[in-house]
């Protein structure tokens, strides 16, 4: 079966990639993530804050990247983490200089202003990709969380600009409450498979719809996950969690048994899956927006009222 996948411009063996972590800070995990067959790295993200408190930061990731590039043979996506077009820029062109094969944009925004309308808060993110398409070459990845009023129209607002590829979706690590401290309480949570649904849904809702490439993020913790995210239209898909409970042999799983179950039901190339499911393809495409509420509704079994 031919696994070959093409995302941001870049011709890779697979779908199958780990996403932004830490995984990457450890050149030994990096060397045995590339072992284990991922088809690229991302790096996790230079954060602005980390820019701002720490000169020496900066130097640190792009020494990092360095290494990366040095002793790995497939390509390297670095990763930033901000608000500020200035410091996008500023950091890009040198990430750009670094050796980066590509550059993914994780718009990491929690929007608390209420003076702050919500096109407004999608300008900003339309305006710092369209300054950064302008001033770099290699190809711009947008990571995005699921909470703008319409993930379609600004989807669509990035790929007309040139947005190499979108990334669906961000996890925001909600804050816990400490009643006895009066704090907040946080805490790190590693994602399960329930959260793959939000993910196939937008996916599939754009795949076909837009020129830029699609990123499956959050939930696959299964090869069967993986199936679903390539169905739904995703071009990659990249795995955090699973990689972080279950090491890099994860990954050799999930391709390996990826491309069992395709071939045993007939598929001949990752392409062919690509989308199958999509509501482009869809013969109910109602079923992506209010049809799909309804029925669970209405076939929902409910426990007994006592």
């Amino acid at each position: 079966m031919d696994l070959t996948t093409r995302y941001l411009g870049l011709v890779l063996a697979h779908p199958f990639m780990p996403g932004a972590s830490p995984l990457a800070n450890d050149l030994d995990m990096v060397l045995r993530l590339e072992d284990a067959g991922a088809a690229a790295i991302v790096m996790p993200s230079l954060f602005e804050e980390d820019i701002v408190k720490y000169d020496e930061r900066p130097d640190s990731y792009l020494e990092q990247l360095s290494r990366i590039k040095r002793r790995v043979s497939v390509p390297v996506i670095a990763s930033l983490n901000g608000t500020t077009a200035d410091r996008w820029l500023r950091y890009a062109r040198l990430i750009e200089r670094g050796g980066a094969d590509a550059l993914e944009l994780n718009f990491y925004h929690v929007a608390t202003d209420v003076s702050e309308t919500g096109s407004a808060v999608e300008r900003r993110v339309v305006d710092i990709v369209a300054v950064l398409k302008e001033s770099i070459r290699i190809p711009l990845a947008v990571k995005l969380s699921p909470f703008y009023s319409s993930i379609p129209n600004l989807s669509a607002q990035l790929d007309r600009i040139g947005a190499d590829g979108l990334v669906l979706f961000n996890r925001f690590y909600q804050p816990d409450i400490d009643p006895e401290h009066l704090e907040p309480a946080l805490a790190l949570e590693l994602s399960d498979s329930s959260e793959l649904r939000l993910r196939l849904r937008w996916i599939a809702i754009l795949s076909g719809r837009l020129k830029t490439s699609l990123a499956l993020t959050g939930g696959v913790h299964d090869p069967l996950d993986a199936v679903k995210a390539i169905m739904a239209g995703a071009d990659c898909v990249q795995i955090v969690s699973a990689l972080l409970q279950h090491g890099p042999r994860f990954l050799t799983r999930v391709r390996d048994e990826f491309e069992r179950w395709a071939a045993a039901h007939g598929y001949e190339s990752v392409g062919e899956m690509r989308g199958s499911m999509n509501m482009a393809r869809s013969h109910s495409p109602h079923t992506f927006e209010r049809g799909n509420y309804m029925r669970i509704l209405q076939s929902a079994q409910w426990p007994a009222a006592h």
